[in-house]
Protein backbone atom coordinates (compact mmCIF):
# COMPACT_ATOMS: atom_id res chain seq x y z
CA UNK A 1 0.00 0.00 0.00
CA UNK A 2 1.64 3.67 -0.55
CA UNK A 3 2.02 5.84 1.92
CA UNK A 4 -0.40 8.53 1.65
CA UNK A 5 0.18 12.05 3.17
CA UNK A 6 -3.33 14.54 3.63
CA UNK A 7 -2.53 18.35 2.94
CA UNK A 8 -4.36 21.01 4.12
CA UNK A 9 -3.98 24.17 2.39
CA UNK A 10 -5.84 26.90 1.12
CA UNK A 11 -5.14 26.35 -2.61
CA UNK A 12 -6.09 29.84 -3.66
CA UNK A 13 -3.05 31.24 -1.61
CA UNK A 14 -0.55 28.36 -0.68
CA UNK A 15 -1.37 26.52 -4.31
CA UNK A 16 2.74 26.56 -5.40
CA UNK A 17 3.38 25.64 -2.17
CA UNK A 18 1.20 22.57 -1.76
CA UNK A 19 2.27 21.54 -5.69
CA UNK A 20 6.06 21.39 -4.38
CA UNK A 21 4.73 19.81 -0.90
CA UNK A 22 3.13 16.66 -3.24
CA UNK A 23 6.33 16.63 -5.68
CA UNK A 24 8.62 16.21 -2.54
CA UNK A 25 6.19 13.31 -0.82
CA UNK A 26 5.86 11.43 -4.45
CA UNK A 27 9.74 11.61 -4.97
CA UNK A 28 10.41 9.76 -1.65
CA UNK A 29 7.57 7.04 -2.95
CA UNK A 30 4.49 8.53 -1.23
CA UNK A 31 0.89 10.17 -2.44
CA UNK A 32 -0.55 13.45 -1.67
CA UNK A 33 -3.54 13.93 -1.04
CA UNK A 34 -4.17 17.70 -1.44
CA UNK A 35 -7.61 18.59 0.60
CA UNK A 36 -8.44 22.23 -0.44
CA UNK A 37 -9.42 24.93 2.86
CA UNK A 38 -9.31 27.67 0.16
CA UNK A 39 -12.82 30.10 -0.38
CA UNK A 40 -12.59 32.84 -2.30
CA UNK A 41 -10.25 32.97 -5.11
CA UNK A 42 -8.96 29.87 -7.32
CA UNK A 43 -7.23 27.24 -6.64
CA UNK A 44 -3.51 27.37 -7.74
CA UNK A 45 -3.05 24.15 -8.37
CA UNK A 46 -5.58 20.70 -8.73
CA UNK A 47 -7.32 19.67 -5.28
CA UNK A 48 -7.49 15.99 -4.66
CA UNK A 49 -10.23 17.05 -2.86
CA UNK A 50 -11.87 19.93 -3.98
CA UNK A 51 -13.44 23.41 -1.60
CA UNK A 52 -16.54 22.52 -3.03
CA UNK A 53 -16.56 18.59 -1.44
CA UNK A 54 -15.14 19.80 1.94
CA UNK A 55 -17.76 22.63 2.29
CA UNK A 56 -20.60 19.77 1.07
CA UNK A 57 -18.95 17.32 4.09
CA UNK A 58 -19.58 20.59 6.02
CA UNK A 59 -23.28 20.78 5.49
CA UNK A 60 -23.03 23.56 3.32
CA UNK A 61 -22.31 24.15 -0.23
CA UNK A 62 -19.50 26.37 -1.20
CA UNK A 63 -22.44 28.71 -3.29
CA UNK A 64 -24.21 29.63 -0.11
CA UNK A 65 -21.02 30.48 1.49
CA UNK A 66 -20.08 32.37 -1.42
CA UNK A 67 -23.72 34.06 -1.46
CA UNK A 68 -22.08 36.09 1.86
CA UNK A 69 -18.92 35.26 2.31
CA UNK A 70 -17.10 35.73 6.07
CA UNK A 71 -14.06 33.67 7.60
CA UNK A 72 -16.75 33.67 10.80
CA UNK A 73 -19.21 31.59 8.35
CA UNK A 74 -16.98 29.51 6.72
CA UNK A 75 -14.27 28.08 8.59
CA UNK A 76 -16.56 26.00 10.77
CA UNK A 77 -18.14 24.53 8.12
CA UNK A 78 -14.62 23.63 6.33
CA UNK A 79 -13.07 22.27 9.64
CA UNK A 80 -16.52 20.05 10.07
CA UNK A 81 -15.68 19.06 6.12
CA UNK A 82 -12.25 18.45 6.10
CA UNK A 83 -12.87 16.50 9.71
CA UNK A 84 -15.37 13.56 8.26
CA UNK A 85 -13.35 13.21 5.51
CA UNK A 86 -9.95 12.90 6.79
CA UNK A 87 -11.61 10.63 9.69
CA UNK A 88 -13.26 8.25 6.97
CA UNK A 89 -10.15 7.78 4.95
CA UNK A 90 -8.54 6.92 8.19
CA UNK A 91 -11.01 4.65 9.42
CA UNK A 92 -10.11 2.72 5.62
CA UNK A 93 -6.41 3.23 5.81
CA UNK A 94 -6.56 4.86 2.97
CA UNK A 95 -4.67 7.93 4.94
CA UNK A 96 -1.73 7.72 7.06
CA UNK A 97 -0.46 11.38 7.71
CA UNK A 98 -2.09 14.77 7.79
CA UNK A 99 0.21 17.71 7.14
CA UNK A 100 -0.81 21.30 7.00
CA UNK A 101 0.23 24.77 6.18
CA UNK A 102 -1.07 28.13 7.02
CA UNK A 103 -0.89 31.57 8.58
CA UNK A 104 -3.01 32.58 11.80
CA UNK A 105 -5.99 31.30 10.23
CA UNK A 106 -4.94 28.66 8.31
CA UNK A 107 -2.95 26.89 11.49
CA UNK A 108 -6.33 27.29 13.66
CA UNK A 109 -8.22 25.84 10.72
CA UNK A 110 -5.97 23.20 10.27
CA UNK A 111 -5.04 22.27 13.72
CA UNK A 112 -8.83 22.15 15.06
CA UNK A 113 -8.95 19.66 12.10
CA UNK A 114 -5.95 17.52 13.49
CA UNK A 115 -7.57 17.68 16.93
CA UNK A 116 -10.32 15.54 16.23
CA UNK A 117 -8.25 13.03 14.61
CA UNK A 118 -6.90 9.82 16.84
CA UNK A 119 -3.60 9.96 19.06
CA UNK A 120 -1.08 8.25 17.37
CA UNK A 121 -2.08 9.21 13.80
CA UNK A 122 0.50 11.58 12.56
CA UNK A 123 -0.06 15.13 12.69
CA UNK A 124 2.51 18.06 11.09
CA UNK A 125 1.51 22.02 11.33
CA UNK A 126 4.16 23.60 10.04
CA UNK A 127 3.17 27.11 10.68
CA UNK A 128 4.26 31.15 10.86
CA UNK A 129 2.82 31.58 13.88
CA UNK A 130 4.50 28.21 15.77
CA UNK A 131 6.93 29.98 17.58
CA UNK A 132 4.65 31.91 20.52
CA UNK A 133 2.12 30.32 22.33
CA UNK A 134 0.95 27.14 20.58
CA UNK A 135 -1.49 25.79 23.60
CA UNK A 136 -4.95 26.83 21.38
CA UNK A 137 -3.65 24.78 18.20
CA UNK A 138 -2.19 21.63 19.75
CA UNK A 139 -4.51 21.32 22.71
CA UNK A 140 -4.31 18.04 24.04
CA UNK A 141 -3.51 16.32 20.76
CA UNK A 142 -0.19 15.12 19.75
CA UNK A 143 0.28 17.64 16.79
CA UNK A 144 3.82 18.48 15.95
CA UNK A 145 4.00 22.12 15.33
CA UNK A 146 6.97 23.03 12.53
CA UNK A 147 8.11 26.93 12.76
CA UNK A 148 8.00 28.22 8.88
CA UNK A 149 10.65 31.11 9.42
CA UNK A 150 9.51 33.05 6.72
CA UNK A 151 5.41 33.73 5.44
CA UNK A 152 4.59 30.99 3.39
CA UNK A 153 3.92 32.90 0.31
CA UNK A 154 5.44 32.23 -2.79
CA UNK A 155 9.06 29.51 -3.29
CA UNK A 156 12.41 30.72 -2.38
CA UNK A 157 15.06 29.00 -1.42
CA UNK A 158 14.06 29.02 2.62
CA UNK A 159 10.89 27.94 1.84
CA UNK A 160 11.44 24.86 -0.29
CA UNK A 161 13.43 23.63 2.18
CA UNK A 162 11.10 23.86 5.35
CA UNK A 163 8.29 22.54 3.10
CA UNK A 164 10.85 19.34 1.86
CA UNK A 165 11.70 18.89 5.89
CA UNK A 166 7.46 18.97 6.68
CA UNK A 167 6.67 16.26 3.87
CA UNK A 168 9.71 14.62 4.75
CA UNK A 169 9.03 14.58 8.40
CA UNK A 170 4.99 13.43 7.93
CA UNK A 171 6.14 10.68 4.92
CA UNK A 172 8.49 9.35 8.12
CA UNK A 173 6.22 9.49 10.43
CA UNK A 174 3.57 7.48 8.31
CA UNK A 175 6.65 4.92 7.96
CA UNK A 176 7.27 3.91 11.24
CA UNK A 177 5.08 0.86 12.69
CA UNK A 178 4.26 1.46 16.10
CA UNK A 179 0.56 2.49 16.01
CA UNK A 180 -0.95 2.85 19.63
CA UNK A 181 -3.13 0.11 20.17
CA UNK A 182 -6.11 0.94 22.03
CA UNK A 183 -8.16 -2.42 22.35
CA UNK A 184 -7.80 -3.11 26.08
CA UNK A 185 -6.02 -6.95 27.22
CA UNK A 186 -6.55 -9.11 29.52
CA UNK A 187 -5.41 -6.45 32.08
CA UNK A 188 -6.96 -2.41 32.15
CA UNK A 189 -4.13 0.23 31.44
CA UNK A 190 -3.77 2.33 34.01
CA UNK A 191 -3.49 6.35 33.83
CA UNK A 192 -1.68 8.47 36.26
CA UNK A 193 -1.07 12.03 37.14
CA UNK A 194 2.29 13.13 38.13
CA UNK A 195 3.97 16.58 39.06
CA UNK A 196 7.51 17.03 39.31
CA UNK A 197 7.18 17.33 43.34
CA UNK A 198 5.64 13.40 43.36
CA UNK A 199 8.37 12.01 40.58
CA UNK A 200 9.98 9.60 43.04
CA UNK A 201 6.27 8.25 44.35
CA UNK A 202 5.01 8.30 40.34
CA UNK A 203 8.39 6.41 39.33
CA UNK A 204 8.15 3.65 42.36
CA UNK A 205 4.21 3.35 41.57
CA UNK A 206 5.24 2.49 38.09
CA UNK A 207 7.58 -0.23 38.77
CA UNK A 208 5.28 -1.73 41.46
CA UNK A 209 2.39 -1.56 38.87
CA UNK A 210 4.72 -3.75 36.42
CA UNK A 211 5.30 -6.19 39.05
CA UNK A 212 1.21 -6.66 38.79
CA UNK A 213 1.62 -7.09 34.88
CA UNK A 214 0.23 -3.54 34.35
CA UNK A 215 1.58 -0.53 32.03
CA UNK A 216 0.95 3.14 32.86
CA UNK A 217 0.42 5.70 31.09
CA UNK A 218 1.98 8.96 33.40
CA UNK A 219 0.31 12.53 32.67
CA UNK A 220 1.67 15.81 33.67
CA UNK A 221 -0.74 17.19 35.44
CA UNK A 222 0.09 21.39 34.47
CA UNK A 223 -3.88 21.38 33.14
CA UNK A 224 -3.42 19.57 29.47
CA UNK A 225 -2.30 16.72 31.06
CA UNK A 226 -5.10 15.78 33.30
CA UNK A 227 -7.44 16.46 30.09
CA UNK A 228 -5.66 14.45 27.99
CA UNK A 229 -6.02 11.54 30.66
CA UNK A 230 -9.50 12.24 30.68
CA UNK A 231 -10.02 12.22 27.01
CA UNK A 232 -8.17 8.64 26.52
CA UNK A 233 -10.83 7.28 29.05
CA UNK A 234 -13.60 8.45 26.68
CA UNK A 235 -11.84 7.11 24.05
CA UNK A 236 -11.38 3.48 25.72
CA UNK A 237 -7.66 3.50 26.09
CA UNK A 238 -7.32 3.61 30.09
CA UNK A 239 -9.35 1.45 32.02
CA UNK A 240 -8.46 2.64 35.49
CA UNK A 241 -7.06 5.64 37.35
CA UNK A 242 -4.25 6.79 39.88
CA UNK A 243 -5.28 10.40 40.06
CA UNK A 244 -1.94 10.75 42.11
CA UNK A 245 -1.79 15.06 41.72
CA UNK A 246 -4.62 17.21 41.93
CA UNK A 247 -2.41 20.21 41.45
CA UNK A 248 -4.56 21.08 38.60
CA UNK A 249 -7.90 21.60 40.76
CA UNK A 250 -6.16 24.23 42.94
CA UNK A 251 -4.84 26.33 40.18
CA UNK A 252 -8.47 26.17 38.54
CA UNK A 253 -9.91 27.81 41.98
CA UNK A 254 -6.30 30.14 42.44
CA UNK A 255 -5.99 31.07 38.84
CA UNK A 256 -2.39 29.00 38.78
CA UNK A 257 -1.01 28.11 35.50
CA UNK A 258 -1.69 24.55 35.68
CA UNK A 259 -5.57 24.69 35.77
CA UNK A 260 -7.31 22.37 33.93
CA UNK A 261 -11.52 22.83 33.49
CA UNK A 262 -14.85 21.92 35.32
CA UNK A 263 -14.65 18.41 34.15
CA UNK A 264 -11.65 17.41 36.06
CA UNK A 265 -12.56 14.78 38.19
CA UNK A 266 -15.75 13.53 36.72
CA UNK A 267 -14.61 11.27 33.89
CA UNK A 268 -13.36 8.25 35.57
CA UNK A 269 -16.44 8.33 37.77
CA UNK A 270 -18.66 8.67 35.09
CA UNK A 271 -17.60 6.13 33.74
CA UNK A 272 -17.59 3.83 35.99
CA UNK A 273 -13.35 3.47 35.99
CA UNK A 274 -12.15 1.88 39.17
CA UNK A 275 -10.08 4.78 40.69
CA UNK A 276 -7.26 5.64 43.47
CA UNK A 277 -7.18 9.33 44.20
CA UNK A 278 -4.51 11.35 45.85
CA UNK A 279 -4.12 15.09 46.23
CA UNK A 280 -0.56 15.27 45.84
CA UNK A 281 0.67 18.44 45.06
CA UNK A 282 -2.77 20.55 45.58
CA UNK A 283 -1.71 22.35 48.99
CA UNK A 284 0.00 24.95 46.29
CA UNK A 285 -0.41 26.91 43.32
CA UNK A 286 1.66 27.63 40.02
CA UNK A 287 2.03 30.70 39.65
CA UNK A 288 3.70 32.24 36.93
CA UNK A 289 5.48 35.37 37.94
CA UNK A 290 6.54 38.73 35.83
CA UNK A 291 9.58 39.28 37.55
CA UNK A 292 12.44 36.64 38.45
CA UNK A 293 12.02 35.15 42.22
CA UNK A 294 9.58 38.09 43.40
CA UNK A 295 6.46 37.38 45.15
CA UNK A 296 3.31 39.41 43.72
CA UNK A 297 1.43 41.02 46.06
CA UNK A 298 -1.59 38.42 46.39
CA UNK A 299 0.76 35.96 47.49
CA UNK A 300 3.17 38.41 49.82
CA UNK A 301 3.43 36.81 53.60
CA UNK A 302 2.62 33.03 52.14
CA UNK A 303 4.94 30.30 53.11
CA UNK A 304 6.02 29.81 49.08
CA UNK A 305 8.80 27.89 47.32
CA UNK A 306 10.44 28.84 43.91
CA UNK A 307 10.35 25.87 41.36
CA UNK A 308 11.93 27.85 38.95
CA UNK A 309 12.69 31.61 38.90
CA UNK A 310 9.56 32.38 37.53
CA UNK A 311 7.80 29.83 38.91
CA UNK A 312 6.35 30.71 42.04
CA UNK A 313 4.52 27.88 44.39
CA UNK A 314 2.76 29.53 47.35
CA UNK A 315 0.96 27.22 49.79
CA UNK A 316 -2.57 27.68 50.21
CA UNK A 317 -3.93 28.94 53.50
CA UNK A 318 -5.98 26.24 55.94
CA UNK A 319 -9.53 27.60 54.50
CA UNK A 320 -8.47 27.77 51.11
CA UNK A 321 -7.37 23.52 51.33
CA UNK A 322 -10.45 23.53 52.71
CA UNK A 323 -12.47 24.75 50.04
CA UNK A 324 -10.44 22.61 47.70
CA UNK A 325 -11.40 19.85 49.58
CA UNK A 326 -15.40 20.63 49.14
CA UNK A 327 -14.52 21.02 45.67
CA UNK A 328 -12.78 17.62 45.93
CA UNK A 329 -15.84 16.12 47.01
CA UNK A 330 -18.75 17.45 44.79
CA UNK A 331 -16.66 16.78 41.36
CA UNK A 332 -16.84 13.19 42.97
CA UNK A 333 -20.06 12.85 44.11
CA UNK A 334 -21.97 11.66 41.22
CA UNK A 335 -19.17 8.72 40.50
CA UNK A 336 -20.46 4.90 39.80
CA UNK A 337 -17.43 3.29 39.95
CA UNK A 338 -15.32 1.75 42.48
CA UNK A 339 -13.12 4.88 44.01
CA UNK A 340 -11.03 5.68 47.16
CA UNK A 341 -9.57 9.18 48.32
CA UNK A 342 -5.94 8.08 50.42
CA UNK A 343 -5.16 11.47 52.26
CA UNK A 344 -1.31 11.19 53.34
CA UNK A 345 -1.18 13.32 56.37
CA UNK A 346 2.54 13.37 56.12
CA UNK A 347 2.09 15.90 53.43
CA UNK A 348 0.97 15.58 50.26
CA UNK A 349 4.56 16.41 48.05
CA UNK A 350 7.99 16.63 48.81
CA UNK A 351 7.13 20.55 49.18
CA UNK A 352 4.99 19.65 52.48
CA UNK A 353 6.81 16.84 54.46
CA UNK A 354 8.30 17.85 57.48
CA UNK A 355 11.62 19.88 56.77
CA UNK A 356 9.94 20.96 53.31
CA UNK A 357 8.78 24.44 52.85
CA UNK A 358 5.23 24.36 52.74
CA UNK A 359 5.39 22.16 55.94
CA UNK A 360 1.97 22.75 57.41
CA UNK A 361 0.29 20.01 59.74
CA UNK A 362 -2.33 21.91 60.53
CA UNK A 363 -3.59 23.02 57.13
CA UNK A 364 -3.38 19.47 56.00
CA UNK A 365 -5.76 18.85 58.94
CA UNK A 366 -8.06 21.28 57.76
CA UNK A 367 -8.27 20.15 54.42
CA UNK A 368 -8.38 16.24 55.22
CA UNK A 369 -11.53 17.32 57.78
CA UNK A 370 -13.33 19.12 54.94
CA UNK A 371 -12.53 16.15 52.43
CA UNK A 372 -13.69 13.18 54.75
CA UNK A 373 -17.19 15.34 55.60
CA UNK A 374 -17.48 16.19 51.00
CA UNK A 375 -17.15 12.75 49.84
CA UNK A 376 -20.01 10.53 49.02
CA UNK A 377 -20.49 7.29 50.85
CA UNK A 378 -19.75 5.52 47.74
CA UNK A 379 -16.03 6.98 47.57
CA UNK A 380 -13.93 5.51 50.36
CA UNK A 381 -11.41 7.57 52.50
CA UNK A 382 -8.36 6.62 54.14
CA UNK A 383 -5.55 8.56 55.98
CA UNK A 384 -2.03 7.86 56.12
CA UNK A 385 0.66 9.18 58.73
CA UNK A 386 3.21 9.10 55.44
CA UNK A 387 4.11 11.52 53.04
CA UNK A 388 2.32 11.06 49.23
CA UNK A 389 6.16 9.93 48.19
CA UNK A 390 6.76 7.30 51.36
CA UNK A 391 7.31 4.07 49.41
CA UNK A 392 4.71 2.51 51.67
CA UNK A 393 2.27 5.07 50.70
CA UNK A 394 2.59 4.83 47.25
CA UNK A 395 2.41 1.17 48.05
CA UNK A 396 -1.34 0.88 49.65
CA UNK A 397 -2.20 3.20 46.94
CA UNK A 398 -1.39 0.39 44.15
CA UNK A 399 -2.80 -2.57 45.95
CA UNK A 400 -5.63 -0.47 46.47
CA UNK A 401 -6.02 0.35 42.60
CA UNK A 402 -5.20 -3.35 41.79
CA UNK A 403 -7.69 -4.66 44.02
CA UNK A 404 -10.25 -2.39 42.64
CA UNK A 405 -9.22 -3.89 38.93
CA UNK A 406 -9.69 -7.15 39.58
CA UNK A 407 -12.86 -7.04 41.76
CA UNK A 408 -14.57 -5.61 39.03
CA UNK A 409 -13.19 -7.71 35.92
Amino acid sequence: MTTTVAVLATLDTKGREAAYVRERIEALGGRALLIDMGVLGEPGTRADITREQVAQAGGTSLADLLAAPTRQAASPVFIAGATKLLLERIAREEVHAVLAMGGTQGTSNATAVMQALPYGFPKLMVSTVASGDTAPFVGIKDITMMSAVGDILGLNPLTRTILANAAGAAWGMAQQPVSLNTERGDKALIGMTNLGVLTTGAQHAIDLFHERGYEVLTFHAVGAGGLAMEQLMRDGVIGAVFDYSLGELADELFDGLRAANAERLTVAGALGLPQVICPGGAEHVGIMVSEPNVVPERWAGRPHVFHNPIILAPRLSADEFAQLARVVGERLADARGPAAVLMPMGGTSRYSVEGGPLHDPAGDRAFADALRDALPEQVAYEEHELGAEDPAFVRAAVERLVAMIEASS
